[in-house]
């Protein structure tokens, strides 16, 4: 079994200084470390560290660097790929390498709450348990996934769920695929694999899609700015089940005419999306032209929105949101 470790950086790889917590430490020490727990025997680990830096620092071209490594290890024969990252942006690097992944190889997502220095340290434990996940029969098929705390969860859906925690990260309305327990795996679910939408290289040249949150009192101020600044899609992180006020539903309905797409997605944590009310709501979004993502988080929706746009050069909004329906079927929705 032939295995590719590929360290970015985050709070796994971080020391205490006194300027705050750094990334200093590289993935061979990581795994060194790692290896002190139950690290599968079975496999030839082989590393590779494409940087060294926090994830909320990360851009776009980051991500397409990643894709682009993940995408080299596979095509030199490994038989699994595990990144370690921050746990801050790291929902959004998972779904990007969704987009892009089309192997049946397993790609492994984890992380850290707390750094290498710390006494109760979690990325040694964590990082065994993604390379034991990654190694298993089981893994294979499921895509992109991420491991925290013993719990195995789907790239599609992930959100961190608690800013300092041990147990990170979930996938609200989703549950875990599988829980891992002193190297035994127990499997919860395999749900559908929606296809590939774009290339590794594809992430670097996305269009800007910005996300404008919906507040009471809100206006079409943020709108109006995400478009002076070059925004060809706009995620609206709307009320309840995806709901906006009349003046910015009517705003929607302008945009979406000048070729601006726009897609919908929740500020609640949990729960999808539904076209269900009037007035302003998400029926009048539907019908002014808005397209609503099932329980995407609003900064999934984003990339989804970018990938479909690039994917759809032309076709306008339209064009976008077929894509968007398409690949949410894909992945075992049924989208309004």
């Amino acid at each position: 079994m032939q295995l590719r470790l590929i360290g970015t950086g985050g709070t796994i790889a971080s020391r205490s200084t006194p300027a705050g917590r750094v990334a200093s430490v590289g993935v061979k020490e990581l795994l060194e470390t790692a290896r002190t727990l139950q690290v599968p025997e079975s496999a030839q680990i082989t590393c590779d560290e494409i940087g060294l830096r926090a994830s909320f620092a990360l851009g776009l071209p980051d991500l397409a660097r990643l894709a682009g490594a993940v995408g080299d290890s596979l095509a030199d024969g490994a038989d699994a790929v595990v990144v370690t990252h921050g746990t801050d942006s790291m929902e959004e690097t998972a779904f990007a390498l969704a987009l892009v992944h089309a192997d049946d190889r397993p790609i492994v997502l984890t992380g850290a709450q707390r750094p290498s220095d710390d006494p109760a340290a979690d990325g040694p434990r964590n990082l065994a348990t993604a390379l034991t996940w990654a190694v298993h029969p089981a893994a294979r098929n499921h895509g992109v996934s991420a491991v925290f705390d013993g719990a195995v969860w789907p790239a599609i859906g992930l959100r961190k769920t608690d800013t300092l925690a041990p147990a990170a990260f979930g996938a609200p309305g989703r549950g875990p695929l599988a829980r891992v327990d002193d190297g035994r795996i127990r499997l919860i679910g395999r749900p559908p694999r929606p296809a590939a939408l774009i290339t590794a290289d594809d992430l670097a040249r996305l269009p800007r899609v910005d996300v404008v949150p919906l507040y009471i009192g809100c206006d079409t101020a943020l709108l109006d700015a995400a478009v002076a600044a070059g925004a060809q899609g706009i995620v609206l992180c709307a009320f309840g089940a995806g709901n906006a006020p009349p003046e910015v539903t009517e705003a929607v309905g302008r945009l979406v005419a000048d070729g601006v797409a726009v897609a919908v997605a929740s500020r609640v944590p949990a729960g999808a999306t539904s076209a269900a009310y009037g007035a302003g709501g998400g029926a009048d979004l539907l019908r002014a032209g808005a397209v609503f993502a099932a329980d995407l988080s609003p900064w999934q929706l984003r990339l989804l929105l970018a990938a479909a746009l690039h994917r759809s050069t032309g076709r306008g909004p339209a064009g976008a949101a077929e894509v968007i329906r398409a690949w949410l079927a894909g992945a075992g929705h049924q989208p309004n």
